[in-house]
């Protein structure tokens, strides 16, 4: 049974093929003692689902479902994972959100274009972790991260979500908690029919609403576009702080 450190959890996985183990050597943990998420990989049951997905190896299979897996039992854990590409700035995060082909990825490499590659840091290109501890929302990196690859063992707070929208200007609003809990539960990844954990699911989205901004960006692709995100997020922190 090997032990990992993904979100501040200790995960015990036994049975992981080869690309599996490649990708969470980064959390690696030298722990003993009880882990608090514990998984057991079927590599023959893993066969058998995969043969729907001819498409995809048994290796990239197990990828996927693993990290679903790992995201259903994050709710138990006051956290849950976001369809996102993630970066840290100045030790804040900032997540950009929305359906597959909007530029998510190509927004967080313009932010790393404009502010430069060592002050903004891609904390997970594809499916961040969001997790609250102690009234506080932090985003943490993990080793599913989509066709990319690009993750990074950090913990940063959160700051900010954005929904991208492409458009020919750019433009970004505030969204209602109406507008935002739809747009969340959708992006992010939900437990099936297990109700239970759905209601948790809303539960931290509601607490997440009374904490952290979340915008619509209509934008191309363009660093005007990140200046446009990036300066409305500064003026709501400066105006947040004012407040306290």
């Amino acid at each position: 049974m090997n032990h990992y450190k993904i979100a501040d959890l200790t995960v015990a996985m036994e049975g992981a093929g080869e690309t599996l183990q490649r990708l969470m050597k980064p959390y690696g943990a030298d722990t003993k003692g009880k882990a608090d998420i514990t998984m057991s990989i079927d590599r023959e049951k893993m066969h058998k689902t995969g043969a729907k997905y001819p498409h995809l190896s048994l290796d990239e299979w197990e990828y996927i479902q693993t990290g679903y897996a790992f995201a259903c039992k994050l709710l138990d854990f006051d956290g849950f994972c976001l369809h996102a590409s993630a970066v840290a700035l100045d030790g804040q995060a900032v997540l950009f959100s929305g359906p597959c082909g909007t530029g998510k990825s190509t927004h967080t490499h313009l932010w790393r274009q404009y502010f430069g590659p060592d002050r903004a840091v891609v904390i997970n290109d594809d499916k961040p972790l969001l997790r609250r501890t102690e009234d506080i929302f932090y985003v943490y990196g993990a080793p599913w991260s989509g066709k990319s690859a690009l993750n990074n063992n950090i913990r940063v707070p959160l700051s900010a979500v954005v929904f991208l929208k492409q458009a020919k200007e750019n433009h970004i609003r505030r969204l209602s908690n109406k507008e935002a809990v739809q747009m969340l539960f959708y992006q992010s990844q939900r437990p099936g029919g297990d109700r239970d954990r759905i209601n948790r699911l809303l539960t931290l989205m509601d607490a997440l609403l009374q904490k952290i901004p979340v915008y619509q960006l209509d934008c191309d692709i363009s660093i005007d576009a990140v200046k446009t995100a990036y300066y409305e997020i500064c003026q709501s922190r400066m105006e947040t702080r004012n407040e306290k």
